[in-house]
């Protein structure tokens, strides 16, 4: 027994000695990255939605080699801002992916033709800026107004980048169709919330009006109206604002397309 109980303490000592005890003294990530992403040509900001068809941002810590794991993505704020508060201290490739001309485009065998990406070192708060060529512009004719229950909006949709740079940047990209460049869709949303857009939305009230082909060219640059949908009651306090987007994916292949926004506005319904 003494025996037995010699080698269960010897034993104990011998694995209190090693690093099985030991307490992780790593530093919890705390640097941050602060960035904007804005019009190339304007200086405006890229309004987006708080959510996975907004501005995607993708870090890729550069320090670990060049087969690494990106970080989780995460998305811009609705102002077409975006900060990550939880980072090591590294060298970083940043990326972002929205409803502009992509920072990365290769042509059909993988050969690269650009990468305006940025490589920031991270360290403290570090900040950086995008110049981005957006898609659409969607802006406020006036101001929003309530018939009867309903929000009435009138808006003007413009493009962000002409036709023929846009397809000078994606036809090398491979498999151009002159219909990626066409309005599909116009939404309204509504929503109780400040960040209203397509992922906080009222189905109840947000409509949208859906065009096929090239037929809404002609309406580039005219005043269009749009209603929500249904009665809001009386008395409520609602944010709207409306969005459109091309029938384009960003990236390339991933079936997401994203939509431009204009700001969002407050309205009394009464």
């Amino acid at each position: 027994m003494k025996n037995i109980t010699y080698l269960v303490l010897s034993t104990l000592i011998a694995l209190s000695s090693c690093n099985l005890f030991e307490l992780d003294n790593y530093d919890l990530p705390a640097e941050t990255l602060k960035g904007t992403v804005v019009d190339k040509e304007t200086g405006e900001p890229i309004l987006t939605d708080q959510g996975s068809e907004g501005i995607r941002v993708r870090l890729t810590e550069l320090s670990w080699g060049d087969n690494v794991s990106p970080n989780p993505d995460f998305f811009c704020m609705p102002d077409g801002t975006f900060q990550n508060t939880k980072l090591f201290a590294g060298t970083y490739n940043v990326r972002i992916d929205g409803p502009f001309i992509p920072l990365i485009r290769e042509d059909d065998r993988g050969v690269p033709l650009a990468d305006e990406t940025q490589t920031v070192d991270i360290k403290g708060v570090s900040e950086v800026t995008f110049e981005v060529q957006p898609f659409l512009k969607v802006e406020w004719v006036k101001d929003p107004e309530v018939i009867n229950g309903k929000v009435r909006a009138q808006i003007r949709v413009t493009r962000g980048v002409s036709k023929e740079e846009f397809r000078s940047k994606i036809e090398p990209m491979g498999g151009y169709s002159d219909s990626f460049q066409n309005i599909t869709d116009i939404q309204l949303f509504v929503s109780y919330s400040s960040t209203v857009g397509y992922r906080a939305r009222d189905e109840r009230w947000s409509s949208q009006l859906e065009f096929s082909g090239s037929s809404f060219n002609d309406m580039l640059g005219e005043t269009i109206t749009i209603e929500s949908n249904g009665t809001i009651p009386e008395g409520r306090m609602v944010f709207v604002r409306a969005a459109a987007r091309i029938n384009f994916d960003t990236p390339r292949g991933s079936g997401t397309r994203r939509w431009n926004y204009n700001e969002p506005r407050q309205v009394l319904v009464y």
